[in-house]
């Protein structure tokens, strides 16, 4: 079985566009994603193409993974939707990755796309609602923010945390987010800003919580031979784990951590040989504050109730012992549902090539961490820097 290597990665601005499709978008990345490769690459070395979407708004519900290949000029390759709500690109790259290891495929696109700003509040809040749990939970009138204030309520109920460390995660990434120019909340904010924000469902407020966000991303994998023909500096997908979930949180034992993401991590880092100790960064799924913290222990960067601790002796700020959410993460960058797991992957490519906006010091092996909706599916994979590009 052949190792797959990421040779190219990019995304569109993350943001409102009303005047782009999802089509324009993904071209947008697309052309970065070329931008970003070494050599001089042509489309028709692509062999498949895996996308992920949810959907938003019910826009061509049916063949949009087609829709985007042939706007592309990727006329005839097999394009596969995949659908696992906010985890749906971080699917379709696990997708990719079994192509080309299996060596089915010798260079497969993975990516997501996703508009979802050109509706009401309230038409958004019920598409993204198809993602939780929707008998129990969303016909109840539960919320997104619903669901993770509880999932906050029981974690600060539990341990040593408050809801000034939840600003914390917003100052941090906000942080990150100024430097980066495809961010869509590119602007930084203080401790005071973050504390005194108004509330979305408490104690979660404005700033505990993501932006709607239209946008795409785009990664290129591949073989060990192509990689060798078109990328000096290559990057190695050293691990892939995956996990489903209970869909809704009644159905869970603890609302403090997502069991899938525990598994899933488990399985990305026996893929990898590696423990959480040898991640130089991380790039995790911060759609709400308290969905840091809680990848924080579920991913093993520490132990159950430490998170905050993590968080205010500076050990996940850039210059800290495991950089998190450098890109900005949700909170700052944005979140486009469909977009979200391979624009992770953009920043993972760019820090270990040395390129990140926020570059951390020398890394060698970084991880994204993606999930669908509040825990339902969950992909976690491991990215390895190939030292001098040699293969």
């Amino acid at each position: 079985m052949t190792d797959a290597y990421v040779i190219g990665a990019g995304q569109s601005d993350f943001g409102s566009f009303p005047g782009e499709s999802y089509r324009s978008l993904f071209a947008d990345a697309f052309d970065e994603t070329l931008e970003s490769v070494d050599g001089d690459f042509a489309t028709a070395e692509i062999d498949e193409a895996f996308l992920g979407t949810l959907g938003v708004g019910g826009r061509q519900l049916g063949l949009s993974g087609p829709a985007v290949t042939e706007h592309l000029g990727l006329h005839g390759i097999p394009t596969t939707r995949v659908e696992n709500a906010c985890a749906a690109s971080g699917y379709a790259l696990r997708q990719a990755v079994m192509a080309v290891k299996s060596g089915m495929v010798d260079v497969a696109l993975a990516g997501g796309y996703e508009i979802m700003t050109d509706m009401s509040g309230d038409h958004t809040k019920w598409w993204l609602g198809v993602s939780g749990e929707t008998e129990w939970e969303r016909l109840s009138g539960t919320t997104f923010a619903g669901v993770y204030a509880q999932m906050a309520s029981a974690y600060l109920r539990e341990y040593d945390a408050t809801v000034e460390d939840l600003s914390r995660v917003a100052v941090k990434n906000h942080g990150n987010g100024a430097q980066n120019p495809h961010a869509q909340l590119g602007f930084e904010c203080t401790l005071e800003d973050a504390m005194n924000a108004p509330d979305v469902a408490a104690p979660l407020n404005l700033y505990h919580c993501c932006p709607t966000t239209d946008g795409a991303s785009a990664v290129l994998v591949a073989n060990e031979a192509v990689a060798k023909e078109f990328s000096d500096e290559p990057v190695r997908v050293a691990g892939a784990g995956a996990a489903s979930g209970r869909v809704g949180l009644f159905q869970r034992d603890s609302l403090t951590g997502i069991p899938a993401s525990e598994t899933a991590a488990e399985r990305a880092y026996e893929d990898a040989g590696i423990s959480p100790d040898d991640l130089d960064f991380a790039e995790v799924h911060d759609c709400f504050a308290i969905a840091e913290l809680a990848a924080y222990e579920d991913l093993g960067f520490c132990d159950r109730g430490e998170a905050a601790r993590l968080l205010r002796e500076g050990e996940t700020d850039p210059d800290g012992r495991l950089p998190v959410n450098t890109s900005g993460g949700l909170k700052s960058k944005g979140h486009p549902i469909g977009a979200t797991g391979t624009g992770q992957v953009v920043e993972a490519y760019s820090q270990l090539r040395g390129e990140a906006h926020v570059q951390v010091d020398d890394p060698e092996v970084g991880l994204t961490h993606n999930v669908g909706g509040s825990g339902g599916g969950v992909t976690v994979h491991v990215f390895e820097r190939v030292d001098g590009g040699e293969l």
